[in-house]
């Protein structure tokens, strides 16, 4: 590395590779720390017994800010990976059995929304419309601006007040939905990004309208390829990593980032250094003492749920079953109030199911599938003992999907094992095992949500889930995107 200028980035996750990617291209010499064995931060893959699990995001959208990050080296993305359009998007099952496939096109969703509920098409297109028009402003004008100004908070709020930002993403949907089977399909999708649907601010909705313009795609290898992808870039222009190494302290001297101290007491020093760590994980244990509005922001802070996440193989084929299908349990309101407020583990859950042997046979051995299910639950802040719960809990997944759509479940399942709140909070270091940080309400949207420059700490800058924009990979990718604003460039 020849530049004269350092930054180090704390984390390998997408927000991390983004970043390191934007400051090699502003010049800088990088240096990304990651605690775990590979780079890919959430997104590790696993393999046991033949089957390889994706243990990261599962869904691509918005491939324009992928194909940024390799524009901005003067590379094309489909030299180091292959995207593939995915249909349908997502299978929505609910509990009486019935299915709705979603994605595809406009007439393709009416078609499917006809045979449910005929009456509500004309309400799906209003929502579309809806959608276009926050996604032109919460996408398209803000998801990459810096928030860390207050003015610039205080001039859009009537843009805001006029989108109904004050809004749930569920009250949005019903007054446009009446069937309550696809009032649950379309309102489903803050759980993505760690949100309860009657909570998060309805500027989430723009989601609909971002799956509508690019689709839904795959890269084939999973996630896992992806992160190669951008790891072979980032190896190709100068960036250098350190992996099973983990950053205990950010140093900080006259109000500027310095250094950062690592577990066994090396100090590593920079002129810039980019954190994708959880900010509650920053603030409260990385940064001492942290300046006064993060400190504000996390005694007060609501989190994105927990995630119980099981991976297993089977012994034979499910060819019926989607790539992405949500699995509805019996209750839907009752169920995100006892994870989001009543910190409660209850004996229903909904599903999210993932197959990528449907597009991509490699996952599996020949003639066998490869599974991912995912169940949203309380955080740690919960107290439930997971070491004692998860099996149990697992078992009863396994149950209810062989009693549905994988029958016989029980006889072909292999090489099964878990993740819980627990490993998100040992492994990732994410506050109370919160899958997606803090959840994205309106209190902690903008201005209010943590700084992708960091308040009263100089040349230290923030990316990822719980930064501005938010979470889900559209979200992390802007989140370095922002950094561009506000990271100066090397003058040589």
């Amino acid at each position: 590395m020849n530049s004269e200028k350092f930054a180090i980035v704390i984390g390998a996750g997408f927000g991390g590779l983004a970043a390191a990617l934007r400051a090699r291209a502003k010049g800088y010499s990088v240096l990304a720390i990651d605690r775990c064995p590979q780079p890919g931060g959430r997104a590790q893959v696993f393999e046991r017994e033949g089957y390889r699990h994706d243990a990261g995001p599962t869904v691509i959208t918005a491939p324009l800010l992928l194909e940024e990050l390799f524009a901005l080296h003067g590379r094309r993305m489909s030299d180091y990976l292959n995207l593939v359009d995915l249909k349908p998007w997502y299978r929505f099952r609910f509990p009486d059995g019935t299915y709705f496939d979603y994605g595809g096109s406009v007439e393709e969703t009416l078609t499917e929304i006809r045979k449910i509920s005929p009456a509500d098409c004309e309400g799906y297109l209003a929502l579309v419309e809806e959608s276009k028009r926050i996604f032109a402003v919460g996408f398209e004008q803000l998801a990459d601006k810096p928030f860390h100004d207050f003015r610039t908070m205080l001039a859009l709020m009537p843009q805001l007040i006029s989108l109904g930002g004050y809004r749930s993403v569920w009250t949005l949907v019903t007054k446009y939905i009446q069937h309550p089977w696809l009032r649950r399909a379309f309102s489903v999708s803050p759980l993505l990004v760690g949100g309860n649907p009657f909570d998060t601010t309805s500027i989430y909705s723009l989601i609909h309208y971002l799956e509508r313009k690019w689709g839904i795609q795959f890269a084939m290898g999973g996630t896992g390829a992806l992160v190669a992808a951008l790891v072979r870039l980032a190896e190709e222009v100068g960036i250098q990593f350190r992996m099973n190494t983990t950053v205990d302290k950010i140093l900080v001297h006259n109000g500027r980032a310095q250094a950062v101290r690592l577990e066994g007491g090396e100090i590593l020093r920079a002129d810039i250094v980019i954190s994708d760590a959880d900010p509650c994980h920053l603030y409260g244990h990385m940064v001492e003492p942290a300046p006064l509005i993060p400190r504000l922001k996390l005694a007060v802070a609501q989190y994105s749920m927990g995630l119980f996440v099981l991976y297993f193989g089977t012994t034979r084929k499910y060819e019926d079953v989607a790539h992405h299908t949500i699995w509805f349990g019996d209750s839907y309101k009752e169920l995100l109030r006892d994870i989001f407020h009543r910190q409660k583990l209850g004996k229903d859950f909904s599903l999210y199911v993932h197959r990528p042997t449907a597009t991509d046979a490699s996952f599996a051995p020949a003639g066998c599938d490869s599974f991912y299910v995912l169940a949203p639950v309380p955080t740690m802040k919960a107290g439930i003992d997971w070491l004692a719960v998860a099996q149990d809990y697992g078992d009863s997944i396994v149950k209810a999907l062989s009693e549905t759509m994988l029958p016989e479940l029980e006889r072909h399942i292999t090489g099964r094992f878990h993740m819980t709140p627990l490993d998100f909070q040992e492994r990732y270091l994410s506050a109370h095992g919160a899958g997606f940080s803090v959840a994205p309400i309106l209190r902690q949207s903008a201005w209010f949500r943590f700084h992708n420059k960091s308040e009263g700490i100089r040349d230290l800058y923030l990316v990822g889930a719980g930064t501005h924009p938010g979470a889900g990979l559209p979200g992390v990718l802007s989140s370095a995107k922002v950094l561009d604003h506000l990271v100066p460039e090397v003058r040589v």
